[in-house]
């Protein structure tokens, strides 16, 4: 016959769902806190627990000191009865030794708080059980029952748990009852103090996908795939299918027979349009079949760097309406499941623009190919202008005339992008290769700053915008507070120049960018005369590795009359910024190792100088590049 602690025992874990060794662990730990709190016995004394599972019957196990003679029985034992435990036992050591007597002796408070452990223990095992068994279950379909519904949300039940269905994640027109059966999709199993919360949704797309899987056997089996959804739950969805096995019609497999297949989903989804489309690697193929049911005379791409990706679509004037849809909600939904922004137009807006500007070369150049097609047009364009009936044959004809003339624009946008694109390319090599492998998020910037600028990807992308394409960044952070900008290129230069190097470097590019510098250069004079050649010119920058151009041109002699330069006998010296003493360097370099330090700045500064002839001055002058935190690429003059 069983005891009373079996049959508690297996009820327990039937009730609540629990493993055996779950509810054994916080019986253990439930008289562990209850001898504890008997005997008042301190967190550093080692106690444990052993239940017999078919009896019922506890042991409790204290570390005890073995002593000579006990005077606290708590914590004490004598060497006798250690060596029962123990036969190697010694005075001094630590013994673990069963406490005697049953737990019935045990207080009312013991007894308590051992009941207060064993219910904290089982709940929080339950809500541990119950989040593992529904976290695998995130982003699939289960069925519900509506427990309370109200204006922010429905609670619904799933068995043993509660799930939530906030009001965007509803159908719009639904109306929910109590004790109503609903299917919903997990989206999303947080962990919490009172246990799982569970969010669950009608409207999520995946909602879609995950019916299609239920009701189409060759999703399921992946012999069709699903390549994209674009959904707004309640009205329409569109979605793109593609079969991954020859011989299958993935349009047909997913509509059915007699379109028994969709129409299961359809009423599953409160009777919501769906429109099933091949998927096309051509892109202008999908597009023209993302806007069905309106037929489609064209589609042209263009994949502008900064503007983006543009598809113009030409329709016929009769399925201009039904291409956009009610409020525009066709031409949105193929926008989704394409990627690309659709401007769509008819056939005879198209033929407006182009004759609405005389002075266009694509115009010019028809009239100068098909003047007999452009004449036939404007006849056309005037027939339908006195409300007369225009043919087929001449609709065909003014959608031929509007094909040519897009497709010439088309061309002429892909020469100027491919123009901006080389620009571009060329900016990029000058920067560090490294820049365009660094995440935005390394950046030093605030989470607002850094998820508005997320798009472009990378550190690499951000700092040619600032060269070539600034205007965009300022468009992405218009929103933002106004020292946005300013923020996002310190942000850069920090990456550029880290505030990390050692001191006296840091100081020695401060002080390059700061402070004026004398260079030795040849006279003007002799400069303007030709007599020095590129290695006189070099030598004045010994520690440079730059360039040298001849700085003699012939336009110079051609030049306006200018006041002579007088030859100096002994070398001049470059026009300085105002402020530099001369004797200032004398001085350091009098002081001891002064020299050395002075000769290191000198070299420093030399190195970001170039010597060039000023036509407006008559005379050389040295140009000096500003560091990363300045206008870069621009270089200043160190004289006035």
């Amino acid at each position: 016959m069983r005891s009373e602690f079996e049959v508690a025992f297996n009820e327990i874990t039937e009730l609540r769902s629990l493993p055996r060794e779950v509810v054994l662990e916080a019986l253990q730990t439930a008289l562990v806190s209850a001898y504890r709190r008997d005997t008042t016995a301190s967190a550093a004394q080692r106690v444990e627990v052993t239940i017999d599972p078919n009896n019922g019957r506890a042991r409790i196990f204290v570390e005890k000191e073995v002593v000579e003679s006990v005077e606290s029985p708590n914590t004490e034992v004598t060497l006798e009865k250690a060596r029962y435990y123990d036969p190697e036992a010694q005075l001094g050591d630590m013994v673990m030794v069963q406490v005697e007597g049953t737990t019935k002796k045990f207080g009312r408070i013991a007894a308590q708080t051992a009941k207060q452990v064993i219910l904290q223990k089982i709940r929080e095992a339950e809500r541990n059980s119950l989040f593992d068994e529904f976290v695998e279950r995130e982003g699939d379909l289960v069925t519900g029952t509506v427990q309370n519904a109200n204006a922010n949300a429905i609670t619904l039940s799933l068995g043993r748990a509660e799930a939530v269905m906030p009001r965007n994640q509803q159908i719009p027109g639904e109306r929910y009852k109590p004790y109503d059966k609903v299917r919903v999709y997990v989206v999303e199993v947080k962990r919490t103090n009172r246990g799982p919360q569970i969010v669950v949704s009608r409207s999520h797309r995946n909602m879609l996908r995950r019916l299609l899987e239920y009701e189409v056997p060759e999703i399921f089996n992946g012999q069709v795939d699903i390549k994209n959804i674009a959904r707004e739950a309640g009205y329409r969805s569109k979605v793109a299918v593609a079969a991954l096995q020859e011989g299958i019609d993935p349009v047909g497999a997913c509509v059915g027979m007699r379109g028994i297949r969709i129409q299961n989903i359809v009423k599953e989804l409160h009777d919501e349009k769906i429109d099933v489309i091949e998927w096309s690697s051509n892109q202008e193929e999908f597009i023209a079949k993302a806007l069905s049911p309106a037929r489609v005379n064209g589609v042209y791409l263009e994949d502008d760097p900064d503007a983006g990706r543009t598809a113009v679509v030409i329709v016929p004037d009769d399925q201009l309406s039904l291409a956009i849809g009610r409020e525009g909600q066709n031409a949105r939904l193929a926008a989704k499941l394409t990627g690309w922004r659709i401007d769509i137009k008819s056939v005879t807006e198209a033929v407006y623009e182009v004759l609405n500007r005389p002075g266009s070369p694509e115009l010019a150049e028809m009239q100068r190919q098909y003047p007999e097609m452009t004449e036939e047009v404007h006849r056309i364009l005037e027939k339908k202008a006195a409300s007369r009936t225009i043919m087929p044959e001449e609709y065909a004809l003014m959608g031929k005339f509007a094909d040519y003339v897009q497709r010439r624009q088309v061309a002429k946008r892909e020469a100027a992008r491919q123009a901006r694109i080389a620009e571009i390319n060329a900016v990029k090599a000058t920067l560090p290769q490294g820049m365009f492998q660094l995440p935005i998020t390394s950046l030093d910037l605030p989470d607002e700053i850094i998820e508005v600028l997320q798009p472009l990807e990378n550190v690499g992308e951000i700092m040619w915008r600032f060269l070539l394409d600034e205007n965009r960044l300022r468009q992405m952070l218009v929103n933002l507070p106004s020292d946005s900008l300013a923020r996002v290129q310190a942000a850069l230069d920090k990456v550029v120049l880290p505030e990390d190097l050692p001191a006296e470097e840091l100081a020695e590019v401060e002080a390059v960018a700061e402070q004026p510098a004398v260079l030795d250069v040849p006279p003007a004079a002799a400069v303007l005369a030709g007599e020095l050649d590129d290695e006189a010119v070099a030598a004045a920058f010994a520690d440079d590795h730059v360039e040298i151009e001849p700085l003699v041109k012939p336009r110079v002699a051609a030049a306006a009359p200018r006041k002579p330069v007088p030859a100096p006998v002994k070398p001049e010296v470059a026009v300085v910024e105002p402020g530099f003493d001369e004797d200032e360097d004398e001085e350091a370099l009098a002081q001891p190792g002064g020299g050395k330090k002075q000769k290191k700045k000198s070299k420093e500064r030399n190195q970001r100088r170039a010597l060039v002839y000023d036509e407006d001055r008559g005379q050389v002058v040295a140009k000096r590049r500003r560091k990363g935190s300045r206008n870069r690429g621009d270089w200043d003059d160190d004289a006035e």
